[in-house]
């Protein structure tokens, strides 16, 4: 279980001190699958990197299973089982695809393994798993090997920032049928930062990120239908990350 107790983020600036987040207490159960959003700008990709250890935390704490990892490096973290999957990953030249999966896994993996990984976000995995992944790869497909890395770890949380940007429709569904799959197991807990609808309605709850705030926090069910009605008026959801 993870759970964030009055986290706060500051940042100085020329103004001098810029509050980003702001007092968020949330709570994420063994295997839920959280979906948060919110508009452009509100904090949602700055909370992720504070869970993952990315940033420092300026107030509160973070426990995973009752463990204060708020100091953690994100190494540490990682060792704890915690995975993020970036808005925009790193490459790695002279490292291959499968090679990758493996050391994401922890131990070799079969081909016929790394196939299924790279099938499930939409690539074909005879033409990928001897590339290395550099400058030769579309943004598109390093995020999509990205995340078949973090699949093949054996993780308790599992964090996804958008996703969805970057990748063609037809891959999008199939992402969308691998967090399906995801969210039937059970075996992790995920937290995926998305605008997408077709993911939202994946979710056991959705939490709304404004202004460095917790706006709205509850079952999908009762959040995402006001959500829906509320994007029809502002498009501010639809926007970017911070």
């Amino acid at each position: 279980m993870l759970e964030l107790k009055n986290v706060s983020f500051t940042v100085e600036n020329s103004d001098g001190n810029l509050e980003i987040i702001k007092d968020v207490s949330l709570t994420v159960n063994d295997g839920e699958f959280l979906v948060i959003t919110g508009p452009n700008g509100g904090g949602k990709s700055t909370l992720a990197r504070l869970i993952m250890g990315i940033e420092q935390p300026t107030g509160g704490q973070i426990l995973l299973d009752g463990k204060d990892i708020t100091n953690l490096s994100v190494t540490e973290r990682a060792r704890y089982g915690v995975g993020y999957a970036f808005q925009q990953p790193p490459r790695f030249k002279g490292l291959t695809v499968r090679r990758l999966l493996s050391l994401a896994h922890g131990a070799d993996l079969p081909v016929d393994e790394c196939c299924a990984y790279l099938t499930n976000v939409g690539l074909c995995s005879k033409d990928y798993l001897n590339r290395e992944i550099d400058a030769s790869l579309s943004g598109g497909e390093v995020k999509r090997i990205e995340i078949a890395s973090l699949m093949a770890r054996e993780l308790k949380l599992a964090i996804f920032d958008e996703p969805e940007a970057g990748i063609d429709l037809w891959s999008f569904s199939m992402l969308v049928e691998t967090f399906k799959t995801m969210s039937r197991r059970r075996h992790n807990s995920v937290i995926i930062i998305s605008h997408q609808e077709r993911i939202m309605q994946l979710a056991d709850n959705i939490a709304v990120i404004a202004g460095g705030t917790v706006k709205t926090f509850g079952a999908k069910d009762d959040v995402f239908p006001k959500l829906m009605s509320e994007l029809g008026e502002n498009c501010g959801f639809r926007g970017g990350n911070t």
